[in-house]
């Protein structure tokens, strides 16, 4: 049995991801300071082998048991979030990355930083490959974002070359399913949210921008994969299927059966064009491709999270 050290475990993501290393047999150590992450995603989790740990990462932490990976999750991740915490989500891609990657370090753990498709920007490159560098405007509305990532992995880089720190770097692309926050300003909880009441889905300009949307179980499978590997270098993780907003906008009312409208909106400033991964690395190098397509991970999002959970009504 492994201990895995879960930051952000409190999360959409970091839920899931610590439901499913224990399911397959491992220690867990949750750690969250609850400023977008919630209890209420892990109360179902009653068994000795998890732990959580309420504690903000951007000051020095230490945990005194062996470790064996390291998954750093933590970060202000919805435009709604990092706009609201600016610094914050800086110093979480810096202080809290520089103690955690001190902590794999100390426990000789692998560690793996849960990165972004934002550090590719509005890319000129389609779909993006990892060794595109990306085209990011750093002090635009997302730039406290982009650029803590972008400085993430750099800084997991110079651990891993000049300390020797076994660290991996992945490259999430849009991911989705229950527990997503219904007012985290995103499309897939924004346009469920509008459709299970019958509200005008709010598509942004003409609804021609591409993203691609991934189900979060095969996510956490390809993260987990990556982490028990050998590779250094970043890893997109995401689904290649590429859908106009408006395309997305049409499948959740056709999921939900709802009667809403459709409107359209004001384009956000730096809202990405396109957003497709090149998943060529994570099939070579992880044997990983994503298996549920996008209607019926709407349809597993709806059935497992419920109405209420998805228009904010959740305990």
């Amino acid at each position: 049995m492994a201990t895995c050290l879960v930051t952000g475990g409190a999360g959409f993501l970091g839920s899931h991801l610590c439901d499913e290393l224990l399911r397959r047999g491992h220690r867990v150590i949750c750690v969250d300071n609850l400023e977008t992450g919630s209890l209420h995603n892990i109360e179902h989790i009653r068994v000795p082998e998890f732990e959580f740990r309420q504690l903000d990462i951007i000051e020095p932490y230490f945990v005194d048991e062996p470790v064996d990976f390291v998954y750093h999750l933590a970060s202000p991740a919805s435009p709604i979030d990092y706009l609201r915490l600016p610094l914050h989500t800086l110093k979480v891609g810096s202080h809290g990355t520089h103690h955690t990657l001190g902590l794999a370090k100390k426990h000789r753990a692998r560690f793996l930083i849960a990165s972004t498709s934002e550090v590719y920007g509005d890319p000129q490159v389609h779909p993006q490959q990892e060794s595109y560098w990306g085209h990011v405007n750093p002090i635009g509305p997302r730039g406290v974002y982009d650029e803590a990532k972008r400085y993430a992995e750099a800084l997991t880089m110079a651990y891993h070359k000049q300390q020797g720190v076994d660290t991996a770097i992945m490259r999430i692309f849009n991911t989705y399913g229950a527990r997503m926050r219904a007012h985290d300003g995103r499309a897939i909880p924004t346009f469920m949210r509008q459709a299970l009441q019958d509200l005008p889905i709010t598509v942004f300009g003409d609804g021609s921008q591409t993203r691609s949307f991934c189900f979060v179980s095969d996510l956490i499978d390809g993260m987990i994969r990556l982490a028990e590997s050998g590779e250094h270098f970043p890893v997109n993780i995401g689904n290649p299927d590429e859908f106009t907003l408006l395309e997305l906008a049409h499948a959740v009312v056709d999921v939900t059966g709802s009667a809403s409208d459709i409107v359209f909106e004001a384009l956000p400033t730096d809202d990405p064009k396109q957003r497709r991964p090149d998943i060529t690395r994570a099939k070579e190098l992880l044997g990983w491709e994503p298996k549920v397509a996008l209607r019926e991970g709407l349809q597993r999002t709806l059935d497992q999270a419920g109405r209420d959970a998805l228009v904010g009504h959740a305990r």
